[in-house]
């Protein structure tokens, strides 16, 4: 991921907030620490690639402000830190727009894999109304072709479904119910492994290309887009 990075950190507990900075720091990116709402929705019109918003911070509720956050530009992917963390805390967050929801007190290995799974995601992915980038791997949209650094990749519009699918969720597991509903417009389980047949012929073109692998499996759970060599990534 870029090492100039930055993470935004809106808490006002001096200790947990010294905990995320840490971790942060220990990802290679560079943190900013807010301790009140207002100047947390202040400085997010910064250059962050993620934002960490604790909920109850002084001048109220982090999540009421997330959509505003949105409506004035904010590309930052955010991760809400907070002591709410009922299931119905959780729900709340995720639909009021946050990328991920995290309980307090945490385990620092959650959420240093967390947070740096949101710096992949703001790392990999370019998208305009043509073009989706992941370095040398790109993803037209119009042409309906992908190419890898010079080289054409040939695929079957079906693949080509399925790669623009993945890639819009690059760095999060879709699930294979996920990939029958939006590539197969299938809202059941037909019973078959259609989905693992097309995404292994469409892992072995793009790695035959690329010389590295570009999907990853996550056991039991689905599939994963990481199109980035480790250097980049």
């Amino acid at each position: 991921m870029d090492p100039k990075s930055k993470v935004l950190i809106v808490e006002d507990d001096p200790q947990t907030a010294a905990d995320v900075a840490a971790i942060t720091e220990g990802l290679g990116c560079i943190p900013a620490i807010r301790t009140t709402l207002a100047d947390g929705i202040a400085e997010a019109n910064g250059d962050y690639a993620v934002i960490v918003f604790d909920r109850m911070l002084p001048g109220g509720d982090s999540i009421d402000a997330i959509a505003k956050l949105r409506a004035a530009g904010s590309t930052a992917l955010i991760l809400v830190l907070s002591a709410l963390g009922r299931a119905v805390n959780r729900v709340e967050g995720l639909e009021k727009g946050a990328d991920d929801y995290l309980a307090k007190p945490f385990e620092p290995d959650e959420l240093r894999a967390r947070l740096r799974a949101l710096l992949r995601r703001a790392t990999m992915q370019v998208l305009d109304n043509d073009l989706m980038a992941f370095g040398d791997l790109e993803i037209r949209l119009k042409a309906r072709t992908v190419h890898i650094g010079r080289a054409h990749v040939a695929i079957s519009p079906r693949e080509f479904d399925l790669i623009t699918f993945m890639a819009r969720n690059a760095g999060q597991v879709v699930t294979r119910m996920q990939l029958l509903e939006q590539v197969w417009n299938l809202h059941f389980d037909p019973g078959t492994n259609v989905v693992d047949v097309h995404v292994g012929r469409l892992r072995r073109k793009l790695e035959d290309v690329a010389g590295r692998p570009v999907i990853q499996t996550a056991r039991g759970e689905g599939y994963v887009f990481a199109p980035l060599p480790a250097a980049e990534a």
